[in-house]
């Protein structure tokens, strides 16, 4: 344990530009899927080593350790390691704890005080009296697409038609739920606050390519975007919007603009030699995180036997 259970604290720094590089080759969805993976599967095995070195400090402290029958000291960490990594370890994870509610009960509140907002009823279109251009696709049960009435005089009826597949696919897919899943990740390890900004854009590209083939029109998707992005920017920012959700006009719209004007064949696999030696740097990062995690665990568990066997004999 002395060594695996810092892997997993170390390899996000590796692994996490490793991620970024493979998205950047990939379609926009299967981009979404592995960069929410990464966050997710890094988070947990990070905040799992975390907890086994609070765990083995504790357990050097005799109320922790007759509550487990020791009588022996673990040696699952050197002493002089044990207790101030131990504090570290558990003001972490109590910090990421924190951060987590916190942050879940920011986004539910936000979310339940924009429900109540619109006019009740269980259309998929939701409209706001609003001279504020905005429109986003608003998670719940049922789902909305919400849009201000200053963005439907932005907006021409094709262009509406766009932007409104665009917001259909946030909520069909279940965007939020990638994002939220990076925004948790992001409180449990610090370089795990670089895939928020790659996710959300792949998350807004793979909803533009589904609002392209929804209309059959990959300019007028083009031009419904970058409309609705220059109405919402040229007015003042709307305090009615969620931080939570996804909205058409957010993140680098003249980079999601060329990518449908580009009129070539969406990217699959990566095939490249440098692309296959990124993946296997990813692979091999999540997996020597996962095993580095359960190996220390496993020691753990074996020391503690140890020292209950001894105060057996």
């Amino acid at each position: 344990m002395i060594f695996s259970v810092w892997i997993p604290l170390l390899v996000p720094f590796l692994a996490v530009p490793a991620a970024r590089r493979l998205a950047e080759a990939l379609p926009p969805r299967p981009a979404a899927w592995l960069l929410a993976a990464a966050a997710t599967g890094l988070a947990a095995c990070s905040t799992a080593a975390l907890g086994l070195i609070a765990l083995a400090g504790a357990l050097l402290l005799p109320f922790f350790a007759s509550l487990e029958d020791l009588t022996s000291p673990l040696d699952a960490l050197p002493a002089w390691l044990a207790f101030p990594a131990a504090a570290t370890a558990a003001g972490l994870v109590a910090a990421s704890c924190v951060a987590l509610i916190r942050t879940a009960r920011r986004h539910l509140t936000e979310l339940r005080a924009a429900h109540g907002r619109l006019t009740p009823g269980t259309g998929e279109l939701a409209v706001l009296r609003d001279p504020t251009p905005d429109a986003y696709a608003l998670p719940g049960r049922p789902g909305r697409i919400v849009v201000t009435t200053g963005m439907l005089r932005a907006l021409g009826p094709a262009e509406r038609e766009a932007l409104f597949a665009h917001e259909r696919a946030h909520l069909k897919s279940r965007h939020h739920l990638f994002l939220a899943a990076a925004e948790l990740a992001a409180h449990c390890h610090p370089s795990l606050r670089s895939l928020r900004a790659p996710l959300a854009y792949a998350l807004e590209r793979a909803a533009d390519e589904y609002a392209a083939g929804a209309v059959g029109d990959r300019k007028l998707a083009a031009r419904a975007i970058g409309r609705a992005a220059l109405a919402t920017r040229a007015a003042e920012p709307s305090a009615a919007r969620p931080r939570a959700v996804l909205a058409a006009a957010a993140g680098p719209v003249p980079r999601r603009v060329a990518a449908l004007l580009d009129r070539r064949p969406a990217p699959r696999l990566p095939r490249s030699r440098g692309a296959r030696l990124i993946a296997a740097v990813l692979l091999g990062c999540l997996c020597a995180s996962a095993a580095s995690a359960v190996e220390a665990a496993a020691d753990l568990h074996g020391g503690i036997e140890i020292a209950q066997g001894e105060a057996q004999r």
